[in-house]
């Protein structure tokens, strides 16, 4: 009987323990083209992960564009090439933006820019504010100590595409000049929906 008991007691435990894991956000990202469903690691990448949740929740994303597309054809200048699609603010002082955060390097949370990974776009580290990208398949330049950039610190990668990949490879491929997109793709609306 105490056996029995003991077992009741240990898979209890074990279910409040897993019942209350916290599960990571999801985001929604819809546009004309179809939506873009995310996973974000807030337990990875506490600092990037919470400013982006923070654009969604107070609703600062509502003038959003994907505005830039980079494709091995488009970037004949550059000897360290990526592929990566880019949207956000667009502009550098929109009124919605916030505080530039703090960076947080791939080599501090572990999330390197893998296929599908969303990171933040940024000038110097310490700069990213609204804009961010989503990768086209592997980009290892883009990690803290990549060459994409001559500061080595790479880029704040802090999610994962979970389901839209096909939408953003659309997004990829529409006409653009010199990386811009041709005509904007508006984001029609980002939402948690986790």
């Amino acid at each position: 009987m105490k056996n029995i008991i003991a077992l009741v007691i240990s898979l209890l435990m074990i279910f409040v323990f897993f019942g209350c894991t916290k599960k990571n956000s999801q985001v929604l990202i819809k546009t004309e083209l179809g939506d873009i469903r995310i996973e974000i690691f807030e337990k990875d990448a506490p600092v990037t992960a919470s400013n982006f949740l923070r654009y969604i929740d107070e609703n600062r994303f509502s003038e959003a564009c994907f505005y830039r597309v980079v494709r091995m054809d488009n970037q004949p200048e550059n000897d360290i090439k990526i592929e990566v699609i880019q949207g956000g603010l667009f502009e550098d002082f929109h009124p919605n933006a916030l505080e530039s955060i703090k960076h947080e390097t791939t080599k501090e949370t572990g999330v390197f820019h893998k296929d599908g990974i969303i990171s933040m776009a940024r000038n110097e580290p310490g700069t990213a504010t609204s804009d961010f990208f989503i990768c086209v398949g592997d980009q290892p330049e883009l990690d803290f100590g990549g060459k994409r950039n001559s500061d080595g610190q790479g880029f704040a990668a802090f999610g994962k595409v979970i389901k839209g990949m096909d939408i953003v490879r659309k997004i990829q491929n529409l006409q653009d000049e010199n990386q811009m997109l041709v005509e904007k793709l508006p984001i029609n609306k980002i939402v948690r929906i986790k």
